[in-house]
């Protein structure tokens, strides 16, 4: 992949995180979310690539715009399948929360795990805890491995956890061991990254989220060194068999960071609202200030981009 398109892409971010960013706390998900869709939309269509959402806002029957399968771009260059969320944590930046952003991920064809629609068991940690996470272990031993790679106790360690009724038993394991918990409301790709962030405060994500988000931050982690473990969890037939029709075997397969995300990808994303990785849309009287991450997995190179959009020449967002 042409490493100019990276920045091509985080310019379909910003677009839809300044979108988005004018429904901050005014309590209107579908709003906030559709603005940072439709944003998204128009931009992508001027990037030179051959493009197909492979992880999207939903089916073709259930989204309008950005859909699994969708075709995006100017239909010059080359063939990528991209992985989107235009909005991670809809519902933190309704409320005005931290930590939502504005996402894609940017593989060769073929590069992505098709993830269905469902709930994914994860694991994600930094560079210190790569190759050391096992799923089918407990919380205490996987926290013991990390506390060793990290040369400090397990009482040290921070675990970003959603905050769910169904985490009731991880909560209390993770607390058994010993280790401190960081609940959050939603948006946990960029708890993902902040597990590769030193200044962060999180070491580890553990826990049941989003399978599509799942596959983003693999991505992303890949880009930093990090590690992701997952596995699909189902919650009804309908969604086994959409995960059949979509090319999915084996029904209780652990995956790999690889296996979810392979060959070379590309991460950007712009943050709406201020977290522990990016910093949120601000909006002045020329326009806005936004801040940005462009990664690359064939590199390495993590940029991180302050931009100044001035909207007196700019289409207004």
């Amino acid at each position: 992949m042409n490493r100019n398109l990276a920045l091509e892409f985080v310019r379909t971010t910003e677009m839809a995180a300044i979108a988005s960013a004018r429904w901050m706390g005014r309590g209107d998900e579908k709003a906030a979310d559709q603005a940072a869709v439709d944003a998204m939309r128009l931009m992508l269509d001027t990037v030179d690539c051959q493009g197909t959402v492979v992880i999207g806002e939903g089916e073709r029957d259930e989204a309008p715009m950005l859909y699994i399968g969708e075709k995006v771009g100017s239909g010059n260059g080359p063939a990528l399948d991209i992985a989107l969320d235009p909005l991670e944590g809809t519902t933190v930046c309704a409320v005005g929360a931290s930590n939502s952003i504005s996402v894609m991920a940017i593989a060769e064809e073929g590069g992505f795990l098709n993830a269905p629609d469902t709930y994914m068991d994860k694991i994600a940690v930094g560079p210190e805890g790569r190759g050391l996470i096992d799923i089918k272990e407990t919380p205490k031993e996987n926290l013991r491995r990390l506390a060793e790679a990290k040369k400090c106790k397990v009482a040290d360690l921070t675990v970003c956890i959603l905050d769910r009724d169904r985490h009731r038993d991880l909560i209390a394991q993770v607390r058994d061991a010993g280790a401190r918990i960081k609940l959050i409301g939603d948006g946990d790709v960029a708890a993902s990254l902040a597990c590769c962030e030193d200044n962060s405060g999180v070491d580890i994500l553990m826990g049941t989220g989003g399978a599509p988000e799942g596959v983003i931050a693999a991505a992303a982690l890949r880009c930093m060194g990090g590690d992701f473990i997952g596995q699909l969890r189902f919650r009804h037939e309908e969604e086994k068999e959409r995960a059949r029709k979509m090319g999915i075997t084996d029904l209780n397969k652990i995956y790999t960071i690889e296996e979810l995300a392979s060959g070379n990808v590309m991460f950007v994303a712009t943050g709406v609202t201020t977290g522990a990785f990016l910093n949120g849309v601000r909006f002045k009287p020329w326009g806005a200030t936004t801040q940005s991450i462009v990664m690359r997995s064939q590199s390495g190179t993590i940029r991180r981009i302050e931009a100044e959009h001035r909207f007196d020449t700019k289409p207004r967002y």
